[in-house]
């Protein structure tokens, strides 16, 4: 049986880890983190994506997951309501959709179950060679693989050993974001609040049940540059949000003490291939558009399903899709895409030949 090593235990990876074992590989996942990670906004699963998770067994329990908004406000800097919808969200499009919004942790956990292979967490590539497919670990002894598939995210450790450094493939987008669960102090009940100032904004809503809420901080800033103290970043955050108003200041002080906290630049990846020797790229590793395409997990769902079943035409049947999908991230910086251009952006690729 050829083995497959996949790294990273993210929606890539573990869907890439459930169609590889489906296909005849046996399958390891290695993950850096110590077991699945926590927190994470919202995501949306849309279009041909869902068809994906049909074919795997797992659209009862990912509808039984979604999240239930009532709709949303935007508020000025002041706090102020601008606008309301009960019929759409910018987080997830309209609300009588097919589409699935669902936290990510939720999304994970069930691709983590359906996929019955082994985890190695706690454990990272430190080398590779991409022709032979030797592997070596930050703990486990070196190991030859057949596939090496790279879904370790959009600052993968994989793309850099096998395609080289990550500035050459970066876009950045000129903005930030914070993302962190917290209480939810605010009191929302299935709905939505949105603001935005002078180069910020956000968001907030609550988990199913109401019980803790998701925060998303963004600003924007003209030059891309790394920033990997998390106090560092926080203070960061708090700076440029101070004179925002509404449930901003609580929501900035409830980041201080949030033990779960992701923070990155929204940016674009940019390969003119996702394949060499026995590597392959999957999800934001190899094609990343960001998080304001509302699209990178259908990315991610969509490649792993393509790399397992296509082979060889991975590649040529994805691009079309990815190309979209890319352009659809920078099509309205400051709000989101026009209807049109996400339904032909997320139904842009048949499953079937």
């Amino acid at each position: 049986m050829p083995e497959a090593l996949v790294c990273g235990a993210g929606v890539a990876g573990c869907a890439s880890a459930y169609w590889l074992r489906r296909n005849g590989y046996d399958v390891t996942v290695v993950e850096r983190a110590n077991g699945l990670r926590s927190g994470g906004q919202a995501i949306d699963i849309r279009g041909v994506a869902l068809e994906v998770i049909e074919r795997m067994g797992l659209g009862e329990q990912v509808r039984a997951a979604r999240t239930r908004m009532r709709g949303m406000s935007m508020l000025d800097a002041s706090g102020n309501e601008v606008f309301h919808s009960e019929e759409r969200t910018y987080s997830s499009g309209r609300l009588d959709s097919a589409d699935i919004e669902i936290l990510r942790d939720d999304l994970v956990e069930l691709l983590h179950n359906a996929a019955d292979v082994e985890y190695r967490f706690g454990d990272e590539i430190t080398a590779l060679d991409a022709e032979s497919g030797r592997v070596e670990f930050a703990k486990a002894e070196p190991h030859r693989f057949d596939l090496i598939v790279g879904a370790d995210g959009a600052h993968s450790a994989v793309r850099r050993l096998a395609f080289g450094p990550e500035d050459r493939y970066r876009r950045y987008l000129g903005q930030y974001l914070a993302i962190f669960p917290a209480a939810n102090t605010v009191g929302l009940e299935d709905w939505q609040i949105w603001f935005q100032g002078e180069g910020v904004g956000g968001a907030v809503y609550p988990v199913p049940g109401n019980e803790e809420i998701r925060v998303t901080l963004g600003f924007g800033e003209p030059e891309y540059r790394e920033i990997r103290d998390v106090a560092e970043q926080k203070k960061l955050v708090a700076e440029r949000l101070r004179e925002v108003g509404g449930p901003v200041p609580d929501l900035v002080k409830a980041m201080a003490d949030a033990e779960t906290f992701f923070f990155d630049a929204m940016l674009q990846i940019h390969l003119d291939r996702w394949t060499t020797g026995r590597v392959a790229l999957v999800g934001d590793a190899g094609y990343c558009a960001s998080v304001l395409s509302g699209q990178g997990t259908s990315l991610a769902l969509v490649g792993a399903y393509l790399l397992a079943e296509s082979g060889e035409d991975y590649e040529t049947r994805m691009r079309p899709f990815v190309e979209l999908n890319q352009a659809l991230a920078t099509e309205n910086p400051a709000g989101p895409a026009s209807e049109e251009s996400v339904e032909r952006a997320k139904n842009a690729i048949s499953l079937t030949r």
